[in-house]
């Protein structure tokens, strides 16, 4: 069965994600994980992709970037293999393919789902167990989107810079974001767009998506639109309209119940 392409769009947001084959760790060591950032940040720059959120886990990836051109992002997955796979299967004495085939992805739509994916992405090691915050976890871009930390490797986008007209009122903003409760419909969300190809986004962005490309591109929904498909409809979208240009407080996020509970121990 032939291999289903990837249709991408100039500066469109893309959440890219690949895991170890058989869910198997691909770091091992600190050294890994500095290796893989290493040769993130040199294929960012050569393929003209701009990241706004990582995270390196035990045994997969997430990365959230916006290309230049067509085909940027699939030439920075390509760069990382070209080099990462080797580096490991060499020093482990291995061979063959390190990762669980082909990539993972899904375009988004940032005026609607860019903060709430770089929170879905940056919470990783909270929802995993491994952390009680995600400060304390050393291999994703938490710290510098969320504090200010300096690295190199990340671009803040343009939703990011409408939190705030300073730095502080960015930072508390951003920092409110995730102080509100992240509920399974969120989660959920997220991980069915990049498992399925599917643009993260409302059913406008995913016909507007399908016209740009001319085809249809990743789950197809079967009858009509339900209401919640409605700009501004859904809990993700509602709260990024209403705050777009401004500071956000946690009455203003997306709150549930049914919080996950490696999250809460942390949530003030």
């Amino acid at each position: 069965m032939p291999r289903k392409p990837r249709f991408y769009l100039p500066g469109v947001t893309v959440h890219a994600v690949q895991r170890g084959h058989s869910r198997e760790p691909v770091f091992y060591e600190e050294r890994d994980y500095r290796a893989y950032l290493k040769w993130l940040r040199e294929s960012a720059a050569r393929c003209d992709c701009a990241v706004h959120a990582y995270v390196l886990m035990t045994n997969h990836v997430h990365i959230l970037a916006t290309p230049r051109d067509e085909q940027g992002i699939s030439r920075m997955m390509q760069y990382l293999g070209r080099y990462y796979v080797p580096y490991i299967n060499q020093r482990n004495g291995a061979s063959g393919s390190l990762w669980e085939g082909r990539y993972k992805a899904s375009l988004v739509h940032e005026a609607d789902y860019l903060l709430a994916c770089m929170r879905y992405i940056e919470l990783n090691p909270v929802r995993a167990g491994m952390v009680r915050h995600p400060r304390d976890y050393p291999w994703s871009s938490y710290r510098a989107n969320a504090e200010g930390r300096e690295d190199d490797l990340i671009t803040l986008h343009e939703e990011f810079l409408r939190l705030g007209k300073t730095v502080l009122q960015r930072k508390k903003a951003y920092l409110d974001l995730f102080r509100a409760e992240v509920g399974d419909a969120e989660v959920n969300q997220i991980r069915t767009a990049w498992q399925t190809g599917t643009p993260l986004g409302n059913v406008y962005f995913k016909e507007k998506v399908e016209r740009k490309l001319k085809l249809k591109v990743g789950q197809n929904r079967r009858g009509r639109p339900k209401r919640s498909h409605k700009k501004g409809s859904d809990p993700l979208s509602s709260w990024a309209v209403s705050n777009r240009g401004r500071p956000m407080t946690p009455e203003q996020l997306p709150s549930s119940r049914s919080m996950n509970a490696a999250a809460r121990p942390w949530m003030a």
